[in-house]
């Protein structure tokens, strides 16, 4: 029987090896300059993609969203631990939930918007969800959504039913990670520091007040909350010599009426940049935890970029909101 340590050798020589194949900043240069939408679609094939050079922008979301959701499906299986895998289905469940909350309040269908790449079918939490059974979901998003449901009866306020789910969602991230690596904590920290640093300058834009950020902020980050509310427009101080430094300065700018696109690309980038770390590892929790954000992050850019495309949009103006990519 293979032990833990050789499942992940052979899980993590598997993920470099498909790394090669991934989406660079070359590979998007080349789609970006395509001189049409087809020739720009085919060439994602070479990532290993279906050809989408005759789809609509719906069905390239769908197509994209089915590769997502396998590949979580095949790590799933694969992965000696399935709670890393879980690290990115989380996200899909809150999303689902989130989904589910709404369209009840606006007595609309929510399976259409509600995403397959979760822990949770979208038909099994949606009967849960309508039946009274969310005993069947995983308890902390059972919770959630309960949560979630009173505080929008409550209040008919679908921004703070959001804002109790974003914090639940972050609580199981925390949870998620507690028994993995210093790489993987690293991960949670980072994202949930960027989360905040995102709500503090939209915050300010909106000109809302320290309660109404309090509200917004989730938990797992290393700045906490009392620091947070009370930075005022002393944003960059608080990640002075940190991986979020740029993203900070570039916030209190945005802060102000700068640049939204800018200030969010940075945040995303500085996340992006803490998971290259993972390259220097040979295997380990470190590959797969990298791999499956690059997945996020390379079918985030191949839609910007087809849809982006397919619009007339102008090369120039995708390019600008283009993330880092890993590969």
């Amino acid at each position: 029987m293979q032990t833990k340590r050789e499942d992940y050798l052979f899980l993590s020589s598997m993920l470099r090896a498909r790394e090669v194949k991934m989406l660079s900043r070359d590979k998007a240069e080349r789609m970006l300059d395509a001189p049409s939408y087809g020739e720009c679609a085919k060439l994602l094939t070479d990532c290993g993609y279906e050809d989408l050079s005759q789809c609509s922008a719906a069905e390239i979301d769908q197509a994209l969203s089915r590769t997502r959701a396998e590949i979580f499906r095949e790590l799933s299986l694969q992965a000696p631990a399935k709670d890393l895998v879980d690290l990115f289905r989380v996200k899909y469940d809150y999303h689902n939930a989130k989904a589910m909350l709404k369209a009840e309040a606006m007595d609309s269908e929510p399976l259409p918007v509600m995403s397959a790449s979760g822990r949770v079918s979208p038909e099994a939490m949606l009967a849960a969800y309508r039946e009274e059974r969310l005993h069947e979901l995983p308890a902390p998003l059972a919770k959630a959504i309960a949560e979630g449901r009173e505080v929008l009866a409550r209040t008919a306020n679908p921004q703070l039913a959001d804002f109790a789910m974003d914090r639940a969602y972050f609580e199981e991230l925390r949870a998620l990670s507690a028994e993995k690596g210093e790489f993987v904590k690293g991960y949670v920290s980072i994202l949930a520091d960027s989360t905040n640093l995102k709500s503090a300058v939209r915050t300010a834009r909106l000109g809302k007040n320290a309660d109404f950020l309090r509200l917004a902020l989730v938990p797992g980050g290393k700045v906490d909350a009392d620091r947070f509310t009370a930075a005022g427009d002393a944003l960059p101080a608080l990640f002075s010599g940190s991986a979020l430094a740029e993203a900070a300065s570039l916030g209190a700018a945005a802060a102000e009426g700068g640049s939204m696109t800018a200030f969010e690309r940075a945040c995303d980038n500085a996340v992006m940049t803490y998971l290259r770390g993972a390259k220097l590892v040979s295997f380990g929790e470190e590959a797969v935890l990298a791999y499956l954000a690059a997945v996020e992050n390379e079918i985030t850019a191949a839609r910007m970029i087809l849809t982006g495309r397919l619009a007339g949009i102008a090369p120039q103006t995708i390019r600008e909101r283009l993330r880092d990519l890993y590969a």
